[in-house]
């Protein structure tokens, strides 16, 4: 049986009435009042099951067995899932290296384990390891334990990640002999990458490890050194550059050098980040003999618990208040790295014939759909049914797969920030629910038309203000990274909502439609948002605009 349906876009849809895009029809002709035409953008997010297999795993849903047909279950349904172990590296003692791996990938899990055991000699090289990659999750467990010799080089390894879960080194060069170990811009540029180094050199003979350019001008970076060279034997550490210049930042050294002998720990430039960040010590070098630990030029808001009172300099303590150090650095390349030129902008931007740079407003998620309703109602959402999340979608402890979760599922039950009306939605006509619980039945959706434009300078064309160019309410939906398409609704008060020609500047033809908010009450934002740093001032004193980035959607009152 096939049916027809009217109004969707500018042509009719033979649709077989049971599917889900049918199902999907049918509701947003009951529950939306606008005479706009459906859009072909928000349809194309409906998941592609057929009716049969829509109602095959809408049972399984019911009978909490979606789990045993997992595989089938995301390839028919087009969602993002993946084995927990993508690559297993095992008991190598050779010369090895591994260039440009895994560069540019999402959401890459590796684990690296007994990697150059018991080997004499050798050398492992990791360059362009994980580079701009999105949530890199890594395990090395007894990486050259009780090797000798060995020489490890990490180099550009996770530039430019996105939301790493984190590296894990654990009893890394563990009572290796002569180990020297060099981390050359590691997690450079990356944005909220946390590392954790536990058991790290030691009771380890004459280690060397170098950190340079380690988490610098990162955006929140996250560090953990435990039992770092503990009762290690001369040991020579350096950190040069660590945590420069980035945002933020928490580093922890638990039992740092403790009761080694003759350990030599230099950090220069630690944390000075823009932002203020913390810093933890404890335990630092106590009990040690004969260490030298020098701190030059460090940041504030450190705290030194237990350390040992002889062997250690300061130098040059940073005392500004982060305020003060934002304020200074406002305006250079370093914030800029952080804040991409034309992410944020003044309303008095969009007008015609303005030259302005346009941000990269591409979509870097995976591919994936929505889950028919009949489906994701079934499925639970919640911090506290994390341990039956995991079971549904094969996700192993500690796994990528459950920290996208966890962090999705966290967002989700964040409480509102002042003003703000917020709901995840994990199906097309949740979406629609919410949309018409804030703005009623008449709206309309609108997205950017495609992503011409990006990461170039383009010029203003004719620009058209929605509901008349009126200070209006707006809902507007970003995505999330889970295993079906998820997306974070909000609305919040006092917003005007703009469709703006874009030009080619040199050429001054249209290559794009975009669609802009402009947030015209930020009182409530944080001082240290992205857009003051950007753009200057503070809280409450301007409007910020921003341009809805692909696949994401803002949902208006219809235009008359």
């Amino acid at each position: 049986m096939q049916v027809i349906f009217g109004g969707v876009g500018d042509s009719s849809v033979s649709e077989n009435p049971f599917t889900p895009k049918a199902s999907l029809i049918r509701y947003w002709n009951k529950e939306i009042r606008s005479e706009m035409p459906k859009t072909h953008f928000l349809l194309s997010k409906v998941s592609p099951l057929t009716a049969v297999d829509s109602a095959s795993f809408s049972k399984l849903a019911a009978q909490n067995d979606l789990a045993s047909r997992l595989p089938s279950f995301c390839s028919s349904a087009k969602l993002f899932c993946f084995p927990d172990l993508s690559s297993s590296l095992e008991k190598h003692s050779k010369d090895d290296k591994f260039s440009i791996y895994a560069s540019e990938s999402n959401v890459v899990d590796q684990s690296f384990n007994t990697y150059g055991g018991g080997s004499t000699g050798g050398s492992g090289n990791f360059n362009n390891y994980n580079r701009e990659v999105n949530n890199p999750n890594l395990r090395f467990t007894s990486y050259s334990d009780d090797s000798s010799g060995r020489v490890q080089k990490f180099t550009r390894y996770t530039e430019n990640a996105n939301a790493g879960n984190g590296q894990s080194f654990s009893n890394y060069g563990k009572n290796g002999n002569g180990v020297p170990n060099d981390f050359s811009s590691y997690g450079k540029g990356a944005n909220v990458v946390g590392s954790g180094f536990s058991g790290y050199g030691e009771s380890a003979n004459g280690a060397n490890d170098t950190f340079t350019s380690y988490g610098f001008d990162s955006n929140v970076p996250q560090n953990n050194f435990k039992n770092y060279g503990d009762g290690g034997n001369a040991a020579v550490d350096s950190f040069s550059s660590y945590r420069d210049q980035s945002n933020v930042g928490d580093d922890s050294f638990q039992s740092y050098a403790k009761n080694s002998n003759g350990a030599k720990v230099d950090f220069n430039n630690y944390g000075q980040s823009f932002n203020e960040g913390t810093d933890k010590f404890t335990g630092y070098g106590q009990g040690a003999k004969g260490q030298s630990i020098g701190f030059k030029i460090y940041g504030r808001n450190t705290t030194f618990k237990e350390y040992t009172k002889k062997g250690i300099t300061f130098g040059r303590y940073n005392n500004e208040s982060s305020a003060e150090t934002a304020q200074v650095k406002t305006s250079s390349s370093v914030v800029n790295k952080w804040v991409e030129p034309g992410k944020f902008f003044r309303e008095k931007m969009l007008k015609r014939g303005t030259v302005m740079p346009m941000p990269d407003i591409r979509d870097k998620m995976p591919q994936r759909s929505f889950l028919p309703r009949t489906i994701s109602s079934k499925l639970p959402f919640s911090s506290s049914k994390i341990g039956e999340l995991k079971r549904i979608f094969h996700a192993g402890d500690n796994s990528s797969l459950e920290t996208i979760m966890r962090d999705a599922i966290k967002e989700c039950e964040r409480a509102p920030s002042a003003g703000e009306t917020k709901r995840c939605v994990g199906s097309a006509e949740d979406m629609i629910d919410f949309a018409i619980s804030v703005l009623g039945r008449n709206v309309e959706v609108r997205t950017t038309e495609n992503v011409s434009g990006s990461k170039q300078n383009i010029k203003i064309g004719t620009v058209r203000g929605i509901n008349g160019g009126k200070v209006t309410k707006s809902v507007s939906c970003h995505q999330s990274l889970y295993p079906y398409l998820l997306y974070y609704c909000h609305s919040v008060p006092k917003v005007r909502v703009y469709e703006a020609d874009i030009l080619d500047r040199n050429s001054r033809e249209k290559i794009n439609l975009g669609v802009a908010i402009c947030h015209l009450d930020t009182s409530t934002w944080s001082s240290g948002h992205g857009a003051f740093l950007a753009l200057g001032s503070g809280p409450g004193r301007i409007e910020v605009c921003h341009w809805i980035f692909e696949n994401d959607m803002t949902w208006t009152i219809a235009d008359s």
